[in-house]
């Protein structure tokens, strides 16, 4: 797969690709990562991809072996629902806000956002409903007026295998029927109703990766 990249991005880009993988199982706990075949694989020089690798050591995504360089971290089970539930946790500590002042002209947006959203997700268009679930999101985390928080949430949503999730038919379908739920609640000035539709929408990612990487055996 060849990347284009805006330099000031090169090593930010890298380490998304690399992170992508390590969470959807494509590079297994203990597998090399070989610097020269990422920089031949992107077509770009070293430098970058060893600036990535230094960004994915120090969130403990990746360690430097001796003899061995570059090698996946150890991954488990209860990492994955710690990191999806501090995502669900955080997600709805924000849509909640937003659910206390959302403005009928907000809402209209949010709704025709989750349209084209759905279209994408029936005729199974997979990079589009990966583009536009980011935005949907994006929206309500502006929404909420909390930068810090929305921080913290982009930090720990980097640890989602998006494409994986895009990818799965079932997870459409159901995100789409938990984004109907979360914006009917918003409709409804409901803070409290926000709260479990986001720990759901979370939990189930968490589940579903789970699941999948319990069938490639990526905890042996």
């Amino acid at each position: 797969m060849e990347l284009k990249m805006a330099q000031p991005q090169l090593s930010e880009s890298v380490a998304t690709l690399l992170r992508d993988r390590i969470m959807s199982g494509q590079l297994r706990p203990g597998e090399r990562i070989r610097l020269e075949e990422v920089a031949q694989e992107t077509g770009l020089s070293i430098t970058p991809v060893r600036e990535a690798l230094l960004m994915l050591r120090a969130e403990d995504m990746v360690e430097l072996q001796p003899r061995r360089g570059h090698v996946v971290a150890p991954l488990s089970r209860q990492d994955i629902l710690d990191v999806f539930g501090l995502q669900g946790d955080i997600a709805g500590e924000l849509a909640a806000r937003v659910a206390a002042g959302i403005t009928p002209d907000q809402l209209a947006e949010l709704r025709r956002q989750h349209e084209k959203l759905r279209r994408a997700a029936q005729s199974r268009q997979v990079s589009r409903v990966e583009q536009l679930e980011f935005e949907f999101h994006r929206t309500i985390n502006r929404l909420a007026g909390a930068r810090k928080l929305s921080w913290m949430l982009r930090a720990a949503m980097r640890y989602t295998p998006t494409r994986f999730y895009a990818a799965d038919p079932e997870w459409r379908s159901a995100m789409v029927t938990d984004h109907d739920a979360l914006l009917d609640a918003l409709e409804a000035g409901d803070p409290a109703a926000i709260r479990p539709i986001m720990a759901r929408h979370f939990t189930d990612g968490a589940q579903r990766l789970v699941k999948h990487l319990d069938g490639l055996g990526i905890w042996s």
